[in-house]
């Protein structure tokens, strides 16, 4: 028999894994498209251009007074506008590239009154 503090840890790990463990619909892994972290501002910027123009990435929401605004930064901006057009296109073959700029994760990067849209 496990003495209390091993089940306590063990309860513990098994609620943390299914609190932080990526959700799953239909049995596919849920995904989202961020900017990478150690892709300079500059970088961003281009690719954030490119998104929100010829990519055809939905960025009003990133717009002042719209719910994505803030935090007002390159990558916050960009990570929205990867992740609009990432789920926009992917069916049809698109990618979270954009030159090296960006990585998906299983986490869902929504906050506050920001949601990121996920598509299955």
């Amino acid at each position: 028999m496990s003495s209390p503090p091993r089940l306590i840890i063990l309860q513990l790990s098994l609620l943390l894994l299914f609190i932080i463990a990526p959700q799953r619909l239909e049995g596919q892994l849920e995904e989202w498209c961020i900017a990478d972290e150690q892709v300079p501002d500059d970088e961003l910027q281009r690719a954030l251009d490119w998104a929100c123009g010829k990519g055809g990435a939905d960025c009003r929401k990133i717009q002042v007074k719209q719910p994505c605004f803030y935090p007002n930064t390159v990558r916050d901006h960009a990570s929205y506008a990867f992740n609009t057009y990432y789920q926009k296109f992917k069916h049809k073959g698109a990618t979270c590239y954009f030159n090296s700029a960006a990585m998906v994760t299983a986490l869902d990067p929504s906050h506050g009154s920001c949601k990121f849209e996920y598509v299955p």
